[in-house]
């Protein structure tokens, strides 16, 4: 079984944009979505992906994901996902013994910027970069398939980047 173990935090200023490693465009949809599981097409880097994704709330989710052919996974974000597609640039960001993905939105979810970090086990530690803020794992309005559906932009209680939430 694939377990995926992530913790996910917003931005507290732009220091990390200093000690980016790499950045990717990346356009993904979802073709169901519900507390059961999520089915996510993405493309990135002239790849196409199918991902299966528990909807389990919290920190360790299974999951699993197999590449398909670009000229279908196109197709399908096209024809087939519930719209808006989400739309970001990922930012890898090498900190400490950990890689971090830091994920900025656009279209719809633009000014939302996420940082998220993989671990092999539950209480694995890791070091707090100065520019992380507060965690959000526990809060379903930041799982990828929660902003399609619900952009950001339609938050009332949006949090500003550089607004002190850490």
């Amino acid at each position: 079984m694939g377990i995926e173990i992530e913790h996910k935090f917003l931005i507290r200023d732009d220091r990390w944009r200093q000690q980016v490693e790499r950045s990717t465009r990346m356009r993904q949809g979802y073709l169901t979505s519900d507390t059961r599981c999520s089915v996510r097409v993405r493309v990135a880097e002239g790849q196409g992906f199918l991902n299966l994704k528990s909807g389990t709330l919290g920190i360790q989710r299974s999951e699993y994901e197999y590449p398909i052919p670009l000229a279908e996974a196109e197709e399908i974000l096209d024809t087939l996902c519930e719209k808006p597609l989400l739309e970001k640039t990922r930012h890898l960001v090498q900190f400490g013994e950990h890689l971090w993905e830091i994920d900025e939105f656009e279209g719809d979810n633009a000014g939302l910027i996420v940082a998220e970090l993989e671990l092999r086990r539950p209480d694995e530690p890791f070091t707090r970069p100065d520019w992380l803020g507060e965690e959000v794992s526990h809060d379903i309005r930041y799982y990828n398939s929660q902003l399609a559906r619900h952009p950001y932009r339609d938050w009332l209680d949006r949090v500003p980047l550089n607004a002190e939430n850490g």
